[in-house]
């Protein structure tokens, strides 16, 4: 899930580690999937998906990770994963980072002229990851990932490319994701959706919204100790209601609440046999005092999964794989690394 200040703190971390100038960044790339039937019926008339890549592909084409890319967020913003100290380090493997649906980059209310702002069909995480995997098999021909590895809503994603595609690839790494909706997630993304709905997308509404948004990126603890108090935090708070309306499309942002409020790996499915059906062996990173994705549901498929669990303790919450990086980057590049042909 792209969150603004989780944003401007990884991509710090881009600039700090990410090997390549400037000017030799991945390209934007985009794979037309033409008219793409979501699974609710409707169709986005003339998708695309946005993606980059970095890194090359190894003889027997075995090496592939894929990044999808968090809530509003797009693939620039996290080419950070694929600096060499990173999860998926580029100078071993080959990185693609995908643009979800309704990002402003891939096809989005913001960008389509066929079906703009309110006539965007609504999508899912599912059909966020069926256009992904085929921008994998049938556009750049890969039968097989070495891993997807997300953060945020990417980590949603990669639950539901875990359960979707089970013999897909062989891991799977999920930071601060969630294969479902706790209440308390559906509280507070339901609440932002109904102020952008009643607020028909308007300025004030998203101002409203991203104040809401940013309280939940930390703890209480967090912002006990880092905010500044009155009169420093009206503008502080007037500063960050106004990056939020300037980087985001209200249309945008609303599209893709819906579809996380409508995530669940196990919907349609028999949870037991889902679990028994997996292939990939997982890494699951989650923040115990994330106030933004509940950890919970993710510690308790992990533990069904029988999958290895990183647990961050800091009060940073759901910004913990910011501030908690060296933690994450050790344990993830040493489970990537495991049995790497």
């Amino acid at each position: 899930m792209r969150l603004k200040s989780c944003c401007l703190l990884l991509v710090t971390l881009l600039i700090t580690h990410f090997t390549f100038a400037q000017q030799r960044l991945p390209q934007q790339r985009y794979y037309n999937l033409g008219d793409f039937k979501l699974e609710n019926g409707q169709v986005i008339k003339n998708c695309r998906l946005g993606y980059r890549t970095a890194g090359k592909l190894n003889a027997n084409r075995s090496n592939t990770i894929l990044v999808p890319t968090w809530f509003t967020g797009k693939s620039v913003d996290k080419l950070f994963m694929a600096a060499p100290d990173q999860v998926a380090d580029s100078t071993r493997f080959f990185t693609i980072v995908v643009d979800a649906l309704g990002n402003g980059v891939s096809s989005s209310p913001s960008n389509s002229k066929a079906q703009p702002g309110a006539q965007f069909p609504q999508f899912s995480i599912r059909d966020m990851v069926r256009a992904e995997y085929e921008l994998v098999t049938k556009h750049l021909r890969l039968p097989h990932l070495y891993a997807v590895a997300g953060i945020s809503m990417g980590g949603m994603q990669t639950f539901e490319w875990l359960f979707t595609y089970p013999n897909m690839m062989d891991k799977v790494v999920t930071i601060v994701g969630t294969p479902d909706q706790s209440a308390h997630d559906r509280f507070l993304w339901g609440t932002q959706l109904a102020v952008l709905e009643r607020g028909k997308y308007s300025t004030d509404a998203m101002k409203t919204v991203g104040a809401l948004h940013e309280m939940h990126l930390t703890s209480p603890e967090y912002y006990y100790t880092k905010l500044p108090t009155e009169p420093e935090f009206k503008k502080y708070l007037q500063a960050k209601e106004a990056e939020y309306v300037k980087n985001n499309d209200p249309y945008n942002w609303a599209s893709q609440l819906r579809a996380m409020l409508g995530h669940d790996v196990f919907r349609g499915r028999d949870r037991a046999k889902a679990i028994r059906d997996t292939k990939a062996k997982a890494l699951v990173i989650v923040a115990l005092q994330d106030h933004m994705v509940n950890p919970l549901s993710a510690i308790q498929v992990a533990h069904d999964l029988k999958a290895e669990v990183l647990e961050l303790t800091g009060n940073c919450g759901h910004l913990a794989n910011g501030c908690e990086a060296d933690k994450i980057k050790a344990k993830a590049r040493t489970f990537m690394a495991r049995d790497v042909n």
